[in-house]
């Protein structure tokens, strides 16, 4: 082998020296962008309010960068249209913006930045932007549900879309309605109802019932093929056994609280409770009067003798806390914070107190009127509410008005004004509900005249409903800079009884 040549092998070959060139080109790229920085324009990665239906439970919406951004840049720049006044608050690259007060339903709004910098090039004063951003969100439909006077409607759910101005009627002719309660996204309505020919004889026999609205305040991208159709029918809670007298609904919509009293034992009188996939059960506690669920869907709030007793909803349970002072709780603020309720002095006079979480109990107004209802405005410290004032002369009259009722928590303050909204006729059996965006208050006015055998509709003292109509007083964001002679209710449908949807 002394004779032959030995070639040496080659270091590398063609694939070697192709990688060897990629991977110092990709090296020179990246040392490059490592020294000049990140020259993509800033943009929005996500908006929480994209394609969805807002509600007044919906308190700000969230834009996320893609880096840190110049604040004043942002806040300059960012259009809503229609214009929702609001504050700013900045948590690294999330901004938050929250509304003034509950964003007004019925609407279409539309949002935009364009021109907005981040840190680095605001600091720079670089020309560079950020990418223009545009999107959009709705708030939920004005809709409200009433119960019906008239020919067919006499007696039935009604439900009314002031948005796309559409009617519906919900729950069949053979039902009477009573009463009714929304559920919190408005696909259903709970109510009470008893069978027409058992009303029309003066029997009790009320059942409990779900119907389906027909309508969702889910995102906009939601399928209408996923919505039950309208009048949709489910018996929630029969009434053989026993009678079923007033229910209340919690604010998630998953507790019934019903008062129910047992046909063969008339000592047998209570709350007892329906949650899914249980069957209903008795509370067990002491009887009481009027009740309301509180806004934390695990307690109810009760009239007992001389107080207000607040219970858990547990069976056989001890009460949570007990209100000596006070005899009736007209309602929750929807946070939980606060309740107004109502003391009755021995003057003969009745004051109107705020009641907070944390012990403060503040009298709001004593008068020698009625207070009939109250409710409060999401997002401020104001209460409408629904008051009589007595009428001078030689028999008893109240003549009925609604005030706007302004306040501060703090119990060292003693500042609350009270202003009178506009005077009713002297009719003292008035339903009123504050929609939920706080911009309009329903009420009704009925008619009554002596019940006969074969009347089916009966107000609250009851009498027989001959006819009734819908009002709407239109409310301003700041109804107390208003004056009382330029807010006029306007008419609306024949009915009564009415009350948004959430």
């Amino acid at each position: 082998m002394s004779g032959q040549t030995v070639t040496p092998k080659k270091f590398l070959q063609p694939i070697d020296r192709a990688a060897l060139g990629v991977m110092v080109v990709l090296s020179l790229l990246i040392s490059i962008l490592l020294l000049s920085g990140d020259r993509t324009a800033p943009r929005v990665r996500d908006f929480s309010w994209q394609n969805q239906q807002v509600s007044a439970e919906d308190t700000a919406f969230i834009l996320t960068f893609s880096r840190p951004m110049n604040h004043d840049s942002v806040e300059a720049n960012l259009k809503i249209e229609p214009p929702i006044p609001g504050k700013f608050s900045w948590a690294g690259r999330r901004m938050a913006y929250t509304p003034k007060f509950p964003v007004p339903y019925g609407n279409q709004y539309k949002v935009e930045l364009k021109g907005a910098r981040d840190q680095i090039s605001a600091r720079e004063n670089e020309g560079k932007q950020m990418q223009p951003f545009s999107a959009s969100f709705r708030t939920r439909d004005r809709a409200f549900a009433y119960i019906g006077v008239e020919g067919k409607e006499q007696g039935r759910l009604i439900l009314y879309n002031l948005t796309t101005q559409k009617k519906s009627i919900l729950s069949p002719a053979d039902l009477v309605v009573m009463d009714f309660k929304p559920y919190p996204e408005g696909e259903k309505i709970l109510f009470s109802a008893s069978d027409r020919k058992y009303q029309e004889k003066g029997l009790l026999n009320q059942q409990l019932y779900t119907v389906t609205t027909g309508i969702s305040f889910q995102s906009d991208d939601q399928s209408a093929a996923e919505l039950p159709p309208e009048g949709r029918l489910n018996l929630v809670l029969d009434s053989k056994d026993y009678q079923n007298l007033k229910f209340d609904l919690s604010g998630d919509g998953k507790t019934i609280v019903v008062q129910r009293l047992n046909r063969r034992n008339p000592g047998d009188f209570g709350l007892w409770i329906i949650q899914p996939n249980a069957k209903p059960r008795s509370l067990g506690n002491q009887p009481g009067g009027d009740f309301i669920i509180a806004p934390d869907s695990g307690s109810v709030a009760v009239a007992q003798g001389q107080g207000v007793a607040i219970l858990p909803l547990q069976p056989q349970t001890k009460p949570l806390d007990f209100l000596p002072k006070f005899g009736i709780l007209l309602s929750f603020a929807k946070d939980g914070s606060a309740a107004a309720m109502v003391k009755f002095n021995t003057d003969y006079t009745r004051s109107l107190y705020l009641v907070t979480n944390q012990g403060t109990q503040k009298e709001l107004l004593r008068t020698t009127g009625s207070i009939q209802s109250c409710e409060f405005a999401l997002g401020r410290n104001t209460l409408y509410c629904l008051l009589t004032q007595l009428i001078k002369g030689e028999q008893y009259e109240e003549e009925p008005f609604f005030a706007t009722i302004d306040f501060t928590p703090d119990p060292k303050s003693t500042q609350v004004s009270v202003k009178p909204l506009v005077v009713l006729p002297n009719q003292r059996d008035i339903q009123m509900s504050l929609s939920p965006d706080g911009l309009a208050l329903l009420f009704d006015q009925i008619v009554t005249r002596p019940p006969t055998a074969t009347d089916t509709l009966r107000s609250n003292d009851g009498q027989a409903i001959a006819t009734g109509w819908l009002w709407m007083l239109p409310l301003t964001e700041d109804t107390s800079s208003t004056p009382p002679s330029q807010i006029k209710p306007e008419q609306l449908l024949p009915g009564f009884h009415p009350r948004w949807l959430p």
